[in-house]
This record gives structure tokens, C-alpha cells and sequence, in this order.
């Protein structure tokens, strides 16, 4: 490429980084959901076919955001770049803008004043390219230009500094509240303490509480909302006698309870790491629809997070006396950190996260599943979705080499809310061997086991099945996680030298 050619993609590429810079700022400052880089993302994220989301979910797991924007900048950056080349690049620079425009709109959270932040890109973007572009700028160098490069990255930035000063500062501090507010709150239920025998951390298993950094994160927000808790609301509707509007200091002056759930996402795969545990507090659900007088037929509960976001429960699990459904506002004695939820969340213990999870809950309407339906059903997820009886090795790892003698294995098992009742294990496709289990905490958590073997050198195979405390034995057959969850019976390959 030569250097007239390479100072032309670079002014293309100059003005839509100037574009995306101007856009970041301005949605820091008035409205953080309407940034029109993300609201692509957001996009591509709601119309992407169902291949491909899996496909994107089973190839990069938590890092499927990172990698989306990643290959969105690259795209958009080539095409800033052809723009530069072409002698009418404006249009297609305005073609971008008017995307991002488009992506914003269409957002299911769309306000007027969300239209400030893209508009200003798009103006921003063309005034940046024609000045380039202007015949009495034909003399300038691929120096200038690229210092006009660095100035835009500078910008971008301030901008994010910028948002998490003005935004995340008293966000921060919304949470430190909540925090310091739920450690003096009584409660009415309190979670027993975990017995130190609970887990088989020692062998290999993962502690029986996950601390909330490591609390596996599964959602389709590009950026995780930011609302205080002195600004959240939550409206309780639809087929119900009483509507309610409940601010955070209403939903707190209810009887708080602390109760300890093991969660896992539908998208695990057979022996995934996608569970994890945690004591959450919060407010009995069952006992808030009570309150407000479910109608008969109204057999969905249909959840809608700050960003758009849906999901439908089954309004008969949530009534079950003994299900313990939380809208949750804590997570291991503090505040919900900003990635599961603050300031409100749902937990329904024993079903998977698409159908009971919301996170940065706003909504809350009792209606049918006829009448409604949530963003994972409309992709092909089941309507219903009971956690299956599953269990998982956590040691030795896979193709791992230990040393000869006797060999301890471990892991865990669960099957939300009953229960796990016994763990088998066996070696090399020999006879099944009861395991040692750890300490029951109750039907809603995991359970850990161990069992030893003495081995020979060479190569051997583990596998692990679970049955839960009502006697139901986890299936052999094999199950792709869509459309209600994965099955089989997990095995690993080691070698002992």
C-alpha cells in the first residue's frame, strides 16, 4: 500500500475511533445504556441464530463478550478503513453511524434521551473524516493522521474514566450501604453454618461456599448495569389482585432470610465447572406473590432485567411451600456484587438459571406462557427446566499423571432441591464402588465425595454417577445441553507413573 493510500485508511479509521470516543463519553454522562458501540453488540447478541450462540458460549465460554467486541472492532475498523480509500468514504461512515443509531432505537430499554450519544458519534464521525478529507488538507502526513489516531484513543480513554468516575463512584457507594445495611438487619430465617466437613477442599473439590470472585458468571450483558439501590424500584403485576411497586427500602422492611443454594447454568456441559454455591439473603418470593394475590392460570412468571432481558418461571415451583425462591439482594454477607445482580436478583433453588435467575430484576408480571415468551425460549430452550441430577470429577485431572499407589479421586454431585443421596465410583469400567460423602447441608447444594483406589502404572479411567436422596440414579445417556440440559455419566483419563 502505498503512503497516500495507507494516510487515506488511516483517516477513515481516525474518524470512527473519534466516533466510538465521542459516543462512550457522552452515554458515560447521560445514559450509559445507550453507548452505540455496545448497543451493536447488544444487537448482534439478540438476533444471532441459536447455532451460533452455542457455538460462541461452548468455543469461548466467559470470554465470549471479550471476543464478540474484539471482532467487532476489527470489522468495523476494516470497513473505517475501506471508507478512507473510497473517494465518496463519507457514506459509508455515515452508514455506520446510522447503525449505531439503528442498534440503539432498537434496544429494548429505549428512551429519548438515549438517542443523544449515537447522534453525537455520528456527527463527530463525519466532521472528523471530511476535515481530513478537505482539499486543503490533502498535504497532510501519515504522521498527522496517525497523531490523530493516538488523540482519539486518548479520548476513548478519558471516556471510560470518565463513566466509571461519574457513574461508578456512587454506585460504589450504593453497595457499601447495602452492605453495611444487611450486617445489622435481623433475619428471620438464618442459614445453618456449613459443618467443616462439607466439602473435600483437602482432595480436590471446591470449597463448599464459592467465594463470590469466583462464582461462575453466565448472562448476554455486554456491560453490566449500573443502578443504585436508592433508585431501584420493582413493579409486581399481571394476574395478580394487588399490584405492588416496591422501592429497595420496601423490599428490605420485609422479613429478610439467608439461605444457602447451589446454582448452575443449563449450558454446562457434562462434568462443566458452570455451578457454583453461595449464601444468598433476601426476601421470600413465595410469600411476596401471596401478598399480591395470584390469579388463577397464571402459570409463567415473566422476569424482565433493567437491560431488556427476560425470563419465564413456572409460577407453581416459585408457590412450592418448601422451594425457598429468593429475590435476593445479598451474596455471601455482603451486598450482590454488580455482575450477579445488585441490587436485586432472583434464585429459584433446583432450576436452571435461564428460567429462574434475573439478574438486575425490574419487573416482575404474572401471566401464561402462551401469552408471553422469554429470550431463551424464543431460541429454543425448554419451557421448563428442572436441574437434571448431575456429578462432576474434580480429581485427578484430566490427563493428569499421579504417583503409584493408592489413588484418591474426588468431586462433586448435586440434584437441586432433593438432594444427592449416594455417589458411585468406579475405575476402569470394574464394578461400581459406593463413595464417601461428605455432609449433608441441605437439598439445595452440592455435595462432595471421595473414594480411593490402589493402581497399577499405566493409564486408567474414572467415572461417576449420583443419585439423588428420592432414588433416582443420574442417566448414562448422553444429552447436549440444549434443549433442557446436559446428561451422561462424567469420566476422566489419568495416568499413574
Amino acid at each position: 500500500m502505498s503512503s497516500n493510500r495507507a494516510v487515506a485508511a488511516a483517516t477513515g479509521i481516525v474518524s470512527v475511533l473519534a466516533a466510538i470516543s465521542s459516543g462512550q463519553l457522552v452515554a458515560a454522562l447521560i445514559a450509559p445504556g445507550s453507548s452505540p458501540f455496545l448497543a451493536v453488540g447488544d444487537t448482534v447478541i439478540r438476533f444471532s441464530p441459536q447455532f451460533l450462540t452455542e457455538f460462541a458460549k461452548t468455543t469461548f465460554g466467559t470470554a465470549d463478550k471479550p471476543v464478540l467486541l474484539t471482532g467487532m472492532a476489527v470489522v468495523i475498523l476494516l470497513l473505517a478503513a475501506v471508507a478512507g480509500l473510497l473517494r465518496r468514504g463519507v457514506v459509508l461512515i455515515v452508514a455506520l453511524g446510522l447503525a449505531g443509531i439503528a442498534a440503539v432505537v432498537g434496544a429494548p430499554t429505549f428512551g429519548p434521551v438515549d438517542l443523544v450519544a449515537p447522534v453525537v458519534a455520528l456527527l463527530v464521525g463525519v466532521a472528523v473524516f471530511v476535515g481530513f478529507r478537505r482539499p486543503a488538507r490533502q498535504d497532510h502526513t501519515r504522521r498527522a493522521v496517525l497523531l490523530g489516531g493516538l488523540a482519539a484513543v486518548a479520548v476513548l480513554s478519558v471516556a471510560a474514566g470518565a463513566g466509571s468516575l461519574l457513574v461508578g463512584g456512587g454506585y460504589a457507594e450504593s453497595r457499601d450501604r447495602v452492605t453495611r445495611r444487611l450486617a445489622a438487619a435481623l433475619r428471620t430465617e438464618r442459614a445453618p453454618a456449613i459443618p467443616a466437613d462439607a466439602d473435600f477442599a483437602a482432595a480436590g473439590t471446591p470449597t463448599f461456599v464459592t467465594p463470590n470472585a469466583d462464582f461462575y458468571r453466565i448472562d448476554v450483558a455486554l456491560r453490566v448495569p449500573e443502578v443504585r439501590a436508592e433508585d431501584w424500584s420493582l413493579r409486581l403485576h399481571g394476574l395478580v389482585e394487588r399490584e405492588l411497586t416496591l422501592t429497595f427500602d420496601d423490599l428490605l422492611a420485609r422479613p429478610l432470610v439467608d439461605r444457602t443454594i447451589t446454582m448452575t447454568c443449563v449450558s454446562n456441559p457434562v462434568g462443566g465447572d458452570l455451578v457454583s454455591t453461595a449464601t444468598f439473603t433476601g426476601v421470600d418470593l413465595r410469600s411476596l406473590l401471596l401478598d399480591a394475590g395470584v390469579r388463577p392460570g397464571a402459570d409463567q412468571i415473566f422476569a424482565t432485567s433493567v437491560d431488556g432481558w427476560t425470563a419465564g418461571t413456572p409460577t407453581d415451583v416459585v408457590l412450592e411451600p418448601d422451594r425457598g425462591a429468593l429475590l435476593a439482594v445479598g451474596m455471601n454477607g455482603e451486598a450482590l456484587p454488580p455482575e450477579h445482580g445488585f441490587p436485586v436478583r432472583m434464585v429459584v433453588p433446583g432450576l436452571y438459571g435461564y428460567v429462574s435467575a434475573t439478574k438486575w430484576l425490574v419487573d416482575l408480571e404474572l401471566t401464561t406462557f402462551d401469552a408471553r415468551r422469554a429470550y431463551w425460549l424464543e431460541r429454543g430452550w425448554a419451557q421448563r427446566a428442572p436441574i437434571k441430577t448431575q456429578s462432576r470429577i474434580d480429581a485427578p485431572r484430566g490427563f493428569a499423571t499421579v504417583p503409584a499407589g493408592p489413588v484418591r479421586c474426588a468431586g462433586i454431585a448435586w440434584s437441586q432441591p432433593v438432594g444427592i443421596g449416594r455417589v458411585e465410583v468406579r475405575m476402569d469400567g470394574g464394578p461400581w464402588r459406593e463413595a464417601t460423602l461428605s455432609t449433608a447441608v441441605n437439598g439445595r447444594t452440592w455435595r462432595m465425595w471421595t473414594a480411593d483406589f490402589d493402581l497399577p502404572p499405566g493409564s486408567h479411567t474414572v467415572q461417576v454417577r449420583a443419585t439423588d436422596a428420592a432414588g433416582n440414579v443420574q442417566t448414562e445417556q448422553r444429552a447436549d445441553p440444549i434443549p433442557d440440559g446436559a446428561s451422561g455419566w462424567p469420566a476422566t483419563i489419568f495416568t499413574v507413573a
